[in-house]
């Protein structure tokens, strides 16, 4: 080495001497310098070209990437290959419009124009390449060549909630010269043991300061231009095992430690992780109450995030594969030092072994693709790349940017003609949606929190913003809302997996979006649309998608639309038609699952005020089990089958297997309608009194009960006996042998309209105010439950068909 060489770290070279322990050579200090700016840097073709009225004749790939190389003032870093795009098609009917500009200048200053809809979904993708340069340099580039589109390569963010909630203040203009306060906090749990890793926010008039805990709890915090008085929160977020910690104007010692106790996980939920638990989220959207074979089994999810923890007990076996954006390393996407993945990934495919979390798709294929810490804009077009060459079917995406990128929305545009669905987060800044959630091509998750599920004296509590629902449902202070809000869910004090297999509750619309990301998979997997008609992957069958989970939603009134978009995933809304099919086999599930189905639809129509008030018999009111909303009186005196009251105190069940009093039948039927086996329902119209059905309740187009021509009911399944090979639709005739999918009503009549499963809109009639203000509800596909209640009065309004 000469005298000129130095290592490339930039220290000195060290002789002999100083090597064996003689006078060390001090290291040339680290000169603090502003860091060169990274830019994504395509040709644009020409039917971009043309769109934009640029006349200048189009770069091919290897020529922009030469006269990149060749500038001494533009340092190349990689490339990105391009892709072939898709036959050009415009978006369906329905889809949110909206146009993708190109073009834009480095800095955001020189509009070039606008691409027609469709045009991005159709052309080719174009080689990228990432370069570093100063902004003056690439305005230069910009103004030089018009034909060359040049974007910064942008910083990605965690949607997740990091510090403490939104209470800005404004800064003094003068931090007075100083004065500073240094806290020294010690956090432990009640048992007295030590909390490491945990997060002090400690937050004054002016700026904010932090401290991690170390092995012994304790971490030290100085804010300048501050005192004791001029502190305005205190809020301690632990890594996991753990609640965290938030107080308004705390009194605090700059002299003594300050003494934090958090309370452990295990303490509010009993035996965990030791036994199964869903979390709030997964029971407020149903996920419990779906028969146990959905289990997302044949569809692949991707997560887009910082890898998984693949040897946590509730992920091990669960991740597939993956890829590595950040290190490049081979099995990198395995391990995961942000936490953030791993939280994600459980909610989505958490395994159902017993113990710890259980995930809405407990056999989906998952992917991890890691692109945190440091995740930027190429990450993410290579990440979309991944997924589009591995044929994923829906894509997690609980990240964002407050500044957009056309590649990046290009790219997204491309993965929805491939048939890859992005369900993204809305943002955690408590402003407008953030970048991509505001693109139309993806399904955006705000996030909402519910009261009641976590303690007080957190930072969940502090979330906390009015109007409430009935049910306890807010949305919290940090949640982006606005138009492009497709749905809400579950976002505040979340339970998860992380890391060295523990557990953690966290905010943030990324915790939102892996609940619906999960329940996308389901409807992938189960939904017969899905699996029939949009089977081909295409941007139809993302598009149908999204309305299906949308049209599952139940509305949220929390003041402000852009909060909630349609609501919130309901997950038996959302499979009503898989649960149609599968209902000739109900007598294989369990008595307790058909218990929780039948009551959550008896409990959701009394919420909304769709069980007609009548003359109430004081033994007919009761509770509608396992319902959220005790007490909720049902109508007595209404006669069914000229025997007794339908519905009297809800669906109560005797010996954990037949209903008790809740379909009343013919004299003959054993107790009050339903003889002893799950699924076997007695004939309510006096037809052949007592007869009963030997098998199942009904299904669309003759698969359930047909009508013979003496009025009996048989089980019958497809075309066959009693069915005469009805017609899927034609389902309210009586006449013997027309495949009559209703039994005979009470009255005697047919329904008022056509009936088709799996779904059905009961609208209210006029005058008639449901509870939750609307003027429909969406019912779950048990027609021969609500075929006989709507017989019998008990359900106003016309059944009219929502689905097929």
């Amino acid at each position: 080495m000469t005298s000129n060489d130095k290592p490339k770290d930039g220290s000195e070279s060290r002789s002999p001497a100083s090597s064996r322990g003689r006078q060390p050579t001090r290291q040339v200090p680290h000169v603090v310098e502003p860091r060169p700016m990274r830019y994504m840097v395509a040709a644009l073709r020409q039917p971009y070209l043309s769109a934009m009225g640029v006349s200048a004749t189009p770069l091919d790939a290897d020529s922009l990437c030469a006269l990149l190389e060749n500038d001494p003032d533009v340092t190349v870093r990689r490339r990105l290959p391009g892709h072939p795009g898709s036959p050009g098609r415009t978006e369906p009917p329905g889809h949110r419009q909206g146009p993708v500009s190109v073009g834009t200048a480095p800095q955001e200053m020189v509009p070039q124009g606008m691409v027609p809809q469709g045009m991005v979904t159709a052309a080719p993708f174009p080689e990228i390449l990432i370069v570093e340069m100063t902004a003056e340099h690439a305005l230069e580039l910009h103004m030089k060549y018009p034909q060359v589109l040049i974007e910064r390569d942008r910083l990605l963010t965690y949607t997740e909630v990091p510090g403490p909630p939104r209470r800005r203040r404004t800064a003094a203009a003068v931090v007075p010269s100083g004065v500073e306060s240094t806290f020294t906090f010690l956090v432990r749990d009640v048992g007295c043991k030590p909390v490491p890793g945990a997060t002090v926010f400690v937050t004054g008039y002016g700026w904010p300061a932090q401290a991690v805990t170390g092995a012994d709890g304790r971490a030290s915090v100085t804010l300048a231009g501050e005192t004791p008085e001029s502190v305005v929160s205190v809020v301690v977020k632990p890594r996991s095992g753990h609640w965290s910690f938030h107080l308004d104007r705390p009194s605090l010692s700059t002299s003594r430690e300050n003494l934090i106790e958090l309370v452990r996980l295990s303490e509010t939920f009993e035996d965990f992780p030791g036994r199964r638990l869903y979390g709030w989220g997964q029971q407020a959207m149903n996920l419990d109450r779906l028969p146990p074979t959905f289990r997302g089994a044949g569809v692949k999810v991707a997560i887009i995030d910082s890898g998984a923890a693949i040897d946590h007990p509730d992920l091990l076996n669960r991740i597939s594969g993956g890829v590595d954006l950040t290190e490049r390393k081979p099995d990198g996407w395995a391990v995961d030092t942000a936490y953030h993945g791993s939280h994600c990934a459980a909610i989505i495919a958490g395994a159902d072994d017993g113990q710890g979390v259980v995930g809405f798709a407990v056999e989906a294929e998952v992917h991890a693709c890691k692109i945190f810490p440091g995740g930027r804009f190429s990450e993410l077009i290579e990440a979309l790349d991944y997924c589009i060459e591995q044929r994923i079917d829906v894509v997690n995406l609980s990240l964002g940017s407050r500044q957009p990128s056309q590649l990046v929305a290009a790219k997204i545009a491309q993965a929805r003609e491939a048939g890859v669905a992005c369900v993204v987060a809305a943002g955690n800044d408590g402003g407008p949606v953030g970048f991509p959630g505001n693109l139309p091509t993806v399904l955006t998750v705000a996030a909402i929190g519910r009261a009641g599920t976590f303690p007080s004296g957190t930072a969940h509590a502090a979330e906390i913003t009015d109007p409430c629902t009935a049910e306890g449902y807010f949305s919290p202070r940090f949640t982006c809302h606005g138009p492009e809000v497709d749905v809400c869910a579950p976002g505040v004090a979340v339970l998860s997996a992380v890391p060295s297999g523990d557990y953690a509750a966290w905010d943030g619309t990324s915790m939102a979006v892996p609940h619906v990301t999960g329940l996308a998979a389901l409807v992938l997997a189960h939904h017969p649309d899905l699996c029939d008609g949009y089977g081909t992957r295409d941007a139809r069958r993302v598009e149908r998608l999204f309305q299906i989970i949308k049209s599952s939603c139940l509305p949220l009134d929390l003041g402000d639309p852009g909060r909630t978009g349609a609501g919130l995933p309901n997950a038996l809304l959302a499979l009503g038609p898989a649960l149609a099919l599968i209902a000739p086999e109900f007598t294989d599930i369990p008595a307790a699952d058909i218990r929780v189905l039948l009551d959550r639809l008896t409990t959701e129509m009394a919420w909304a005020g769709l069980l007609m008030p009548g003359p109430v018999d004081p033994d007919a009111v009761g509770t509608a089990p396992g319902g959220p909303m005790p007490g909720v009186p049902m109508p007595g005196g209404v006669e069914v089958g000229g025997v007794g009251p339908a519905m009297p105190g809800g669906l109560e069940f005797a010996d954990g297997a037949a209903v008790a009093a809740g379909i009343a039948g013919g004299p003959a039927a054993a107790e009050t309608g339903l003889t002893g086996q799950p699924g076997t329902v007695a004939q309510p119209g006096g037809v052949t009194q007592g007869d009963v059905v030997a098998g199942g309740v009904a299904q669309p187009g003759g698969r359930g009960r047909g009508m013979t021509g003496k009025g009996r009911a048989v089980k019958a399944r497809g075309a066959g006996a009693g069915d005469a090979g009805g017609d899927p639709v034609h389902t309210n005739g009586t006449t013997p042998g027309q495949g009559a999918l209703n039994r005979p009503m009470a009255a005697g009549a047919p329904p008022a309209g056509p009936v088709v499963p799996p779904a059905f809109v009961v609208g209210a009639p006029e005058g008639f105010a449901p509870a939750n203000g609307g003027g429909s509800v969406v019912l779950p596909a048990f027609s021969w439950l609500t075929e006989e209640m709507r017989a019998a009065g008990l359900l106003p309004g016309q059944v009219t068909r929502l689905f097929g």
